[in-house]
């Protein structure tokens, strides 16, 4: 309860809106402004590892979809193969794990989170297995532009090509209230330019697709295959109604298979897939995404602080996540906890410094002495570089703790921070610090203390502002000096 009445207006009034999906629609909606920043200064289309829509491979999901889309419905996809080929892939192990690849002709494209493969000419179609082989040692590591961002292909997708007479679309999208549905007859690589074919319709949080959705559906497919025999309208439509449920069941917040198509023996064949999940879901489908990935967007590697970041996350039960926005940004985040951190990622969008946001991470769940030090120390020292005489803002922020020792949590920033003095001063660090919950106040004390002792100054607050009080006043004292403009 104490987090509710820490935050601003706005997101309070979010979280009441819709009580039954609390979570989900404040980590989305005060994220919003962020994940607009990020959009367009980041090679992701949202923030991947911490935020609830996690990108996932198309192999992975096309085996989620042969493992599990039978539990929702009476369509199979036993038939459904592929194999994923790495920089490592043993290519005669991957043969005997995969013999299906000997006998059939196949398909073979990047898997790395993006789309419009063909267009890029990055389609091998009906192709041997030593053809495949060939053509993605060719591209394998190769650096390759793909809408405005370079980056190696890494990973490729390998397929039975399928011959097929007609394409089908089908999107599902997790929306705040609703789930959006869009499908269409006339699927492929052209749906953009015939979105006039494709019909959509919402399904409230909590229900299934009703008769005349599907009614919709049926009615498009049946005015497009003109009494083709070989069209399977009922199946094309169980199909759309299973997908949905495995949708909801398997908790993906959007998915979109373009094409699927019927094979030669009238099953169905996704052809092309793209999705994303609700990484929250984790700890519910721990067994059933045992195998799966969260890799990267394309273009987007790890540095050495971020990949540092993330081994330390993997081996402790404390929560610490790092990513760089802009390394020579002024306003650099040391937050406790996962939505604080988005709503302090926000707040500084939100006030027109977006280009000036240097950071996103948080660390959460009660990290001790040691890895707070570990991690504030990665921190100070990304955001003590690039010294050139204007003024930076360090945030130390969080909202009320309910188990956490501020005091014991703060001794390891604190010591950070003492080993970086010079680097502090000479960067013109400025630091702002508010938190709240157990042992504040004497956490606030140290705060105080240790930037008299270093030369720096150091600002704290507590309970008695709202939890981004802070960011406005680093960004009004950085704008009074001259140090940055908003945008």
């Amino acid at each position: 309860c104490s987090a509710l009445f820490d935050m601003s207006p706005p997101s309070l009034a979010l979280l009441c809106a819709c009580p039954a999906h609390a979570r989900r629609t404040h980590r989305r909606h005060t994220a919003r402004s962020f994940s607009s920043f990020l959009s367009v200064n980041s090679p992701s289309q949202s923030y991947p590892n911490s935020m609830a829509r996690s990108k996932i491979r198309e192999y992975h999901g096309k085996q989620l979809l042969r493992k599990y889309l039978a539990e929702f419905g009476a369509i199979k996809l036993d038939h459904v193969l592929s194999a994923l080929v790495t920089p490592t892939t043993d290519w005669e192990q991957l043969k005997a794990e995969n013999p299906w690849l000997l006998s059939m002709k196949l398909i073979a494209k990047p898997d790395m989170l993006f789309g419009k493969r063909g267009k890029y000419g990055l389609v091998k179609l009906n192709a041997t297995v030593d053809e495949c082989a060939a053509w993605i040692a060719e591209r394998m590591n190769k650096d390759f532009v793909i809408e405005g961002i370079t980056s190696p292909l890494t990973h490729f997708i390998l397929e039975p090509f399928v011959p097929h007479k007609h394409e089908f679309y089908v999107s599902i999208l997790a929306n705040r209230l609703d789930t959006q549905v869009c499908f269409s007859p006339c699927g492929g690589v052209e749906i953009e330019e015939n979105w006039e074919t494709v019909k959509q319709v919402n399904v409230p949080v909590g229900e299934e697709l009703s008769a005349s959705h599907l009614d919709i559906f049926r009615q498009a497919v049946v005015e497009q295959a003109k009494g083709d025999a070989s069209v399977n309208v009922d199946l094309v439509i169980e199909f759309v109604e299973t997908l949905f449920r495995f949708f909801s069941g398997m908790d993906f917040t959007s998915i979109e298979i373009n094409p699927f198509a019927l094979d030669g023996e009238g099953r169905i064949a996704p052809l092309d897939l793209v999705a994303e999940v609700d990484d929250t879901a984790l700890f519910k489908n721990r067994h059933k995404w045992s195998n799966l990935e969260f890799p990267e967007p394309f273009g987007r590697t790890m540095s050495p602080e971020e990949r540092f970041v993330s081994e330390m996350d993997e081996k402790t039960g404390a929560s610490l996540k790092l990513t760089i926005l802009n390394p020579t940004g002024r306003i650099w985040n040391l937050v406790a906890g996962g939505g604080a951190s988005v709503i302090f990622a926000d707040t500084v969008c939100d006030l027109g410094f977006s280009h000036e946001l240097a950071n996103y991470g948080e660390y959460s769940g009660a990290p001790n002495e040691e890895e707070t030090f570990q991690y504030a120390k990665t921190m100070i020292d990304l955001a003590t570089r690039h010294a050139d005489g204007k003024s930076k803002a360090l945030l130390i922020g969080g909202g009320i703790a309910n188990f956490t020792d501020i005091a014991k949590t703060f001794k390891g920033i604190i010591h950070a921070l003492e080993a970086a003095k010079d680097k502090l001063v000479a960067c013109n660090m400025r630091i702002y610090v508010r938190r709240a919950g157990p042992n504040y106040r004497t956490g606030l004390r140290l705060m105080r203390d240790v930037g008299e002792r270093l030369g720096v100054h150091v600002e704290v607050y507590g309970p008695e502002t709202t939890m981004t009080f802070i960011v406005k006043r680093a960004t009004d004292d950085l704008v009074k000096d001259g140090s940055i403009t908003a945008q």
